[in-house]
């Protein structure tokens, strides 16, 4: 199993909330050559149902119909300009990860192997089907799928696409950098809302913050039925936690990545928790105001602004519908009120 080393510092301990300017700019334009800026709004019926000010960046609206995409295109540029040698990988997922990976290995010519848990989301797995990646299912979350991934990594001879990575950080970021360089200084919004899965986005968010000298607070956003971010924030360690969400497939982790977490403890103001109900709650109200679909962690920092809002006391607040791959008749028992 070959891994994507950094120069120093080394992979393991590499900043991933620091990069340059030349880092950046690279990264920019490797993902502009796939995904376009991504259009990014202030709802006026948004702001009437929620008494909020809500800028709502629009990463539903890439080519694989979720952010992720942009982080596969940096580390696989990084991988096949360090490791030419490499000759097929492996990720674990469940499901907008391993879009991202198919994506990215297919414009490499690399083939892709890609391991979900059983259950996994029937529209996201075909999605990545139509990328050319073989799928093969296991485990009942996806801890085990990715334990799984990384043992058939070793016995193949497949490099290991880790779900958390500075490179997929670097590409991950160009879309906070986007959100942030829309604004005057100073004029961004006051909180900005990040759901936390395996930790890249968050992570994404606070190099951007710290790239573009915005100013907006960073909140984390955990499902209440997949808590390690939050245990392990309040504990200032990871604190392993059990995954029972229906509905946020996408911050399903059941053990915090260390180097996400560590950047977490650096850099968030608050993690909080919304729970399915809520989650469900937001993705019928972005369609109601916006007639965007959302995935449940791609409604998550909606439903945790609408929760937060009487402390929000009217200030402008930012989030980035990270994602709009959800099964069709789970969304239509959303839409109809019953899907939790």
């Amino acid at each position: 199993m070959s891994h994507l080393h950094e120069s120093s510092p080394s992979a393991a301990g590499a900043d991933t909330s620091a990069f340059s300017r030349e880092e950046v700019q690279a990264a920019r334009e490797t993902v502009r050559a796939v995904v376009p800026p991504t259009p990014q709004f202030a709802w006026p019926l948004l702001r009437e149902r929620t008494g909020l000010q809500v800028w709502v960046k629009h990463e539903n609206h890439t080519p694989a119909g979720a952010f992720k995409v942009r982080g596969g295109l940096t580390y696989f540029e990084a991988l096949t300009g360090k490791q030419p040698q490499v000759r097929g990988v492996i990720a674990a997922t469940r499901g907008n990860h391993g879009q991202s990976v198919g994506w990215a290995a297919q414009r490499h010519g690399l083939p892709a192997t890609i391991v979900v848990p059983h259950g996994n989301s029937v529209e996201k797995n075909a999605a990545m089907r139509a990328l050319g990646v073989r799928l093969l299912e296991h485990g009942e979350d996806f801890q085990a799928a990715r334990e799984f991934a990384i043992a058939l990594a070793q016995e193949r001879g497949l490099h290991m696409v880790p779900s958390f990575h500075r490179e997929l950080v670097r590409g991950v970021m160009t879309y906070w950098v986007e959100f942030f360089e829309s604004f005057a200084r100073g004029e961004e919004p006051a909180v900005v809302y990040v759901p936390l899965g395996q930790g890249s986005g968050f992570c994404a968010a606070a190099a951007a913050r710290a790239y573009t000298g915005a100013r907006s607070r960073i909140v984390g956003v955990v499902s209440a039925h997949a808590t390690t971010y939050l245990d392990s924030f309040r504990a200032g360690r990871i604190v392993e936690a059990p995954v029972t969400t229906l509905l946020a497939d996408g911050m399903a982790c059941r053990i915090a990545d260390p180097e996400a977490l560590a950047i977490v403890l650096r850099e968030a103001d608050d993690v909080v928790a919304v729970t399915d109900d809520e989650v469900a709650h937001a993705m019928r109200l972005l369609f109601a105001t916006t007639h965007n679909v959302a995935e449940g962690a791609g409604a998550a920092g909606l439903a945790a602004a609408v929760q937060q809002r009487e402390r929000l006391a009217g200030r402008s607040v930012g989030f980035a519908l990270t994602g709009g791959n959800v099964d069709s008749d789970l969304f239509a028992r959303v839409l109809a009120g019953s899907a939790c």
